[in-house]
């Protein structure tokens, strides 16, 4: 098991991880919505097996962890109430996801938004929470030219989209291909 102190490029790993599992995510959402032959619920009987699955990967898996590690179990008030603030906001976006396709959003332009978006509101965030020394004016010019490269590239997937290929009508038993009209 890696500890906190882990250095080299093991983080990168992690990173990459999530890049792929979030890269997916919304697809496998929106399949996994249609999958429940439920127009009208079908999302939302989809993002409780996205529970399920939180459950079992957010709850299971940390706490096998610090039972096999002999964790302590002193916690903080502070850092659970602001893990819940995590789980909630990150659940809330989930679910946002999950309406945003339910309202006629699809997996690529709702996730391509998403995570253009993320980026620029993580940095004010951030910048907001924890200013660098020197204030504004000590961050480079990169810095900011990246947010609006973050935004332009999220209008760009967005605006020019690759149009899906239109499903092909279903097949009447009983016809050749050449007497369907």
């Amino acid at each position: 098991m890696a500890s906190a102190q882990t250095t080299g490029l093991a983080w990168l790993v992690f990173v990459l991880l999530t890049v792929v599992s979030w890269g997916v995510y919304g697809v496998f959402l929106h399949t996994g919505q249609t999958a429940m032959a439920d127009p009208a619920n079908g999302r939302y009987k989809a993002f409780l097996f996205v529970g399920v699955a939180y459950f079992l990967t957010a709850v299971l898996a940390p706490l096998l962890l610090l039972v096999v590690r002999g964790a302590d179990w002193s916690m903080p008030a502070r850092g659970i109430a602001w893990s819940l603030i995590a789980g909630l906001v990150g659940a809330a976006g989930a679910f946002g996801v999950l309406l945003a396709f339910g309202a006629g959003g699809s997996p690529s332009v709702v996730m391509a938004i998403v995570f253009a978006g993320a980026p620029v509101v993580n940095a004010i965030v951030a910048l907001t929470w924890h200013p660098p020394s020197g204030g504004l004016s000590a961050i480079r010019w990169p810095f900011f030219a990246g947010i609006a490269l973050a935004a332009l590239g999220g209008y760009l997937v967005t605006a020019y989209k690759p149009t899906p290929t239109p499903a092909a009508p279903p097949a009447t038993p009983g016809l050749a291909s050449s007497e369907r009209r």
